[in-house]
């Protein structure tokens, strides 16, 4: 969503608020100081003023502070005020409050699925009585064999929070090939950390004894790494002040908690992202191009839900990209299943019904390449898979 706008009119509001009550301040500090110069007037040292002295001494108040005009001098400031503030609201309605309806399409979706997403996202937030209280609502089937993978996580993350990490290195152990196989040194880094909390509380010759028992498997591949922890064994009982007090900071115990649950979730077949704000989050991006593309298209409602592709383009940030997209240079229309991409005996792409144009329907009657002088036969044209 674009806040640019918004942002502008709150930074005008804001600016014209501070000169408001600057001026304001102004006005009553000039208006205080002639107040304070008719009260010392009127008290004096003796009691020789007379009544009329008095009634002279406010009458020059009452001229000065006429003078001054106070409210004159306040109302240029407060109406400015007052106009970027009867603006903000709309810039507001007009940002926050439109009719997204306007942009949805009517979708076969598969409700199964849908619910599974769902449901997944709740067991992956922690939410096991709310997940469990959908799905049978939902009319969904047992879904206890992916409810309880998330439980094992929740559990190995909760005692990593405490710093207790025997059933993370339990995991670890029971899924070691699977690490290996996807290039992951997550064993290492919970061995590493298991090995500096047993330096620091229970001293020297237990971290030994345990980095012989569990490290010495990591020194052929992780050479470097296993040197520095042994060298940590000279500075027992002050490793803070060594030059590898990096191992004591908090940041490691975060970025653990992240790998850990970014190698359980693939272990299982999960992204890491769950499913469902991965697309909330694109959709929000989408909306406004989806807004804006529907009041154009205000009174052709039927062509736009059996619009197979759009006619501009969407641009999502690079997280939401997770696949190649090939745009045909002659047709400018994105390739599809019914329209793939397809490579010339030259080298270069266009989409299928480019080529298909181009060579007027006839597979052996040759045509010029739009990018280059060779020219080819639709027959011997090859599709691209990305």
């Amino acid at each position: 969503m674009e806040l640019n706008a918004i942002k502008d009119a709150f930074d005008r509001v804001t600016k014209k608020q501070k000169l408001s009550t600057s001026k304001s301040q102004e006005v009553i500090e000039q208006l205080d100081q002639e107040i304070e110069k008719a009260l010392s007037k009127i008290r004096p040292v003796d009691d020789t003023m007379l009544q009329s002295d008095h009634k002279m001494i406010l009458t020059e108040l009452k001229t000065k502070l006429n003078e001054l005009a106070p409210l004159g001098q306040l109302e240029g400031t407060q109406k400015e005020l007052n106009i970027a503030l009867s603006k903000y609201p709309k810039h507001l309605e007009k940002s926050f409050n439109p009719d997204i309806s306007k942009a949805y399409r009517n979708v076969d979706f598969d409700a199964h699925t849908v619910n599974q997403i769902i449901a997944t996202h709740l067991y992956r937030k922690g939410l096991f009585d709310v997940s469990d209280c959908f799905i049978n609502e939902a009319n969904e089937m047992d879904t206890s064999i992916m409810r309880t993978p998330y439980i094992e996580l929740y559990h190995i993350l909760d005692a990593t929070r405490v710093r207790n990490l025997e059933p993370a290195l339990k995991w670890a152990a029971a899924n070691h090939d699977l690490l290996n196989q996807s290039g992951s040194d997550l064993e290492l880094k919970l061995h590493k950390l298991q090995f500096v909390e047993i330096l620091q509380k229970r001293g020297r010759e237990e971290a030994l004894n345990y980095a012989r028992a569990f490290l010495a498997s990591f020194a052929s591949n992780h050479m470097a790494e296993v040197q520095k922890l042994m060298a940590c064994l000279l500075w027992a009982g002050k490793l803070e002040n060594s030059p590898y007090s990096e191992l004591l900071s908090p940041t490691l115990w975060e970025k653990l908690a992240e790998d850990l649950t970014r190698q359980f979730c693939n272990i299982l077949g999960q992204s890491y992202e769950s499913l469902l704000s991965v697309t909330v989050a694109a959709g929000v991006q989408a909306l406004p191009t989806l807004l804006k593309l529907m009041n154009v298209m205000t009174g052709k409602k039927q062509e736009w839900q059996t619009m197979k592709q759009l006619p501009v383009p969407v641009d999502l940030d690079r997280e939401f990209q997770f696949h190649s997209i090939f745009v045909c240079p002659v047709s400018r229309e994105q390739a599809s299943d019914e329209n793939p991409p397809m490579r010339l005996t030259c080298g270069h792409v266009l989409c299928k019904q480019s080529i298909a144009k181009l060579s007027k329907n006839n597979s052996t009657r040759p045509f010029k390449c739009p990018y280059c002088p060779t020219e080819v036969e639709a027959s011997k044209c090859r599709q691209l898979y990305f």
